[in-house]
C-alpha cells in the first residue's frame, strides 16, 4: 500500500533511525498495518546486546509511533514540513513480551483510539509472527515549529 519511497515523503525520519519500511494496509481515520524488517546490521545490535542481539523496546515503541504518525498525517490529509512536527507525547501500559531480534519482522497494527484538543491517543500492538512483542496506547500531537 505504501512502499519506502512514499514512507519518506510522509516522515522526516532518515537512516538510522526511519523504522518503518512498509505500509501494508491502512483503513484512513482508523487503522495502519506497517512492517519494520530487523536486519543484524542496524547500529544498535553492536552495544543491545554484545553475544545477543535485541532490539532495544524503546526503538519498538518508537516504530509504533512512527506508523501512527503515518496514520494520523493521512486522517488530517498532511506531511510534515518545515513549520509542523508530530511529536511523541505520551506511553501508556507498555508492555514487553517477547524479545525481537535480528532476522524478526516486526508487524505494526495501530488503531485511532480517539482525538482531542489536537491530542490523538492510539492503540499498538508490534508482533513477530503471531507472537505479540510490545503492546502499548501512545499519544502525539502535530506543533508548530520556531
Amino acid at each position: 500500500m505504501m512502499d519506502i519511497q512514499a514512507i519518506l515523503k510522509q516522515l522526516p525520519h532518515r537512516y538510522p533511525f526511519l523504522l518503518v519500511d512498509r505500509v501494508l494496509d491502512l483503513e484512513s481515520n482508523q487503522r495502519i498495518q506497517a512492517i519494520k524488517n530487523v536486519t543484524f546490521n542496524e547500529p544498535y545490535f553492536m552495544g543491545h546486546f554484545p553475544g545477543r542481539p535485541v532490539m532495544p523496546g524503546v526503538l519498538i515503541l518508537e516504530a509504533l509511533a512512527q506508523a501512527a504518525g503515518l496514520l494520523a498525517f493521512d486522517a488530517m490529509g498532511k506531511v510534515p514540513d518545515e513549520n509542523n512536527i508530530y511529536y511523541f507525547v505520551g506511553i501508556d501500559g507498555a508492555r514487553f513480551k517477547r524479545p525481537v531480534e535480528p532476522g524478526d519482522q516486526l508487524l505494526l497494527d495501530i488503531t485511532i483510539d480517539r482525538v482531542r484538543g489536537g491530542i490523538w491517543k492510539f492503540k499498538g500492538v508490534a508482533r513477530v509472527g503471531d507472537e505479540v512483542a510490545c503492546e502499548a496506547e501512545l499519544m502525539c500531537t502535530m506543533r508548530a515549529v520556531g
